[in-house]
């Protein structure tokens, strides 16, 4: 009676391992799948999506090679590095790096001013835990030449819906 017992006990726990290990399994084949789906996706929503987003892709890029004079500013995050043009995200609170806006997608880029809109995500709580977002409309302005580079030197952030602080608007120095 006792070894059916201990074998009844074994069939048990190897049964309760095969299930332990094939939820691991399905967990981590179900994480790389999703993973590669959202790349798949910010592929297909990264690219123009119609002949003319095509050609203002083109133009763009075009007037970025051409240097000189009519160069596009650009952006220095917290004021440090090379400007980078059309950036996709700017540190708006540079001590703290609690107020970053993300998801930037320009409207109009140009040598004197630059509109688009984005989110705006707050951060709180211990260790930034606790983030907030904000849709919000972005205007760059007032391109200077600093350390040699032409940059934007002021943000301006219109929230669209809910704000931080019940600001409906903040103007940010970007330098």
């Amino acid at each position: 009676m006792t070894d059916r017992a201990v074998t009844r006990r074994r069939r048990a726990s190897v049964r309760t391992l095969l299930v332990i290990f094939g939820g691991v399994t399905v967990l981590l084949l179900g994480g790389l799948w999703v993973g590669r789906g959202v790349d798949r996706a910010s592929a297909v929503s990264d690219a123009p999506k119609t002949e003319k987003a095509q050609k203002e892709r083109a133009d763009r890029s075009a007037a970025v090679e051409v240097g000189g004079t009519g160069e596009l500013p650009g952006v220095r995050d917290c004021g440090y590095g090379e400007p980078l043009r059309e950036p996709k995200i700017i540190t708006l609170t540079c001590a703290t790096g609690a107020t970053v806006a993300s998801d930037i997608e320009w409207d109009e880029y140009s040598t004197d001013r630059a509109e688009g809109y984005g989110v705006v995500q707050v951060s709180s709580g211990a260790n930034g835990s606790a983030r907030t977002s904000f849709p919000a409309r972005l205007t760059l302005s007032a391109p200077r030449t600093v350390d040699g580079m032409t940059a934007f030197t002021s943000l301006e952030v219109a929230y669209t819906g809910l704000t931080p602080a019940g600001k409906t608007t903040e103007t940010y120095s970007i330098a």
